[in-house]
């Protein structure tokens, strides 16, 4: 077995591709770039010479080359997995979700393999995400599997988890007897960048870096707006944001954290009375203490546990290597 896996994450906008050990899951060396799938759809619209699927592998192929030159090694001839956007209708190639429920080992990925894409006997595996009747994800079920894997979480018999991926659309992740049986997306992070930026409320807010709560009045007014979340329709509490700076009773840098406290707020209290047996809120560093103090705040009466933040790119590195060897031993088999 290659001690080494190149995992690749590419993104709407972003592509990251990291060489790691696949027993440590230490990175070795990392790539990175703004060619995200948006952008490299774009490109390949633009041209017409060459099919899709080769498009998209020659940047893959050109940034395996740059990923080479950080370590002064060639990097071919070792085996690749590509999750993210790159099976979406807009990357390499579309494939289909995997569906409910879906197995925590990742043995019910949906993928596609591509063999000696990198050399002789270094196959390329392209991972789809996991589809339910009226929802979809991809890449956080890859970080799931590695928290797991890794063994941040464990998962007893008959218990039900909840797990919270805070981001522009953030996942709360059902799971029960090493099944995924749920998900849920909140456009969370999406509609706080759209209101402070593009709504009556943009000049009622300061347009600063929101991940700073280290100011006890900013503190304050995001807890206020997690309380104030409870009180009414987020639809109707949206708008005090304009009279609270309006009367004087918020500053707008206070009303940035105010929005930010009422959004995180209406999403955590879809949660109801805390039907379950334990709380995960996995979040990166950007939104650690806007969840954790949230939970906090709202005071779930169930078991809760905060992953760290410099834990979660773990994760990611050990689920696609999970996914990886149990597809790969499936194929042997």
């Amino acid at each position: 077995m290659n001690k080494f896996l190149l995992c690749c994450d590419w993104g709407t906008s972003s592509f990251r591709l990291r060489l790691v050990d696949r027993n440590t899951y230490a990175i070795i060396t990392e790539f990175l770039s703004s060619s995200g799938v948006a952008g490299t759809f774009r490109l390949w619209k633009e041209q017409t010479e060459i099919s899709r699927f080769n498009f998209y592998s020659n940047i893959l192929k050109s940034s395996i080359h740059e990923l080479g030159k950080t370590i002064g090694s060639s990097v071919e001839n070792i085996p690749i997995i590509v999750s993210g956007m790159a099976s979406s209708s807009l990357g390499m190639e579309e494939l289909p979700y995997a569906e409910l429920p879906f197995h925590i080992d990742g043995s019910q990925a949906s993928v596609r393999i591509f063999e000696s894409f990198n050399g002789p006997g270094a196959n390329l595996m392209l991972v789809s995400g996991v589809k339910s009747d009226e929802d979809v994800m991809r890449g956080e079920e890859a970080q799931l599997i590695g928290l797991l894997k890794i063994n941040e979480v464990s998962v007893k018999q008959h218990e039900q988890l909840v797990f919270i991926f805070p981001g522009t659309h953030s996942k709360h992740i059902f799971v029960r007897d090493e099944l995924m049986t749920d998900f849920k997306t909140y456009m969370t992070g999406e509609i706080f960048n759209i209101l402070k930026e593009h709504s009556i409320l943009r000049d009622s807010v300061n347009l600063i870096d929101s991940s700073n709560m280290t100011e006890a009045a900013n503190l304050q007014a995001f807890k206020y707006g997690v309380e104030v979340s409870a009180s009414s329709n987020l639809l109707h509490n949206a708008f005090t944001v304009r009279t609270r700076q309006l009367f004087g009773k918020f500053s707008k840098e206070q009303n940035l954290f105010y929005l930010s406290g009422l959004l995180i707020g209406s999403e955590l209290r879809e949660l109801g009375s805390g039907n379950f047996d334990h709380l995960i809120v996995c979040c990166g560093r950007h939104l650690y203490d806007h969840y954790k103090t949230a939970v906090e705040t709202i005071s779930f009466e169930t078991k809760t546990t905060f992953i760290q933040s410099e834990l979660i790119d773990k994760a990611t590195i050990a689920g696609q290597v999970q996914l990886f060897n149990s597809i790969q031993t499936i194929n042997n088999e």
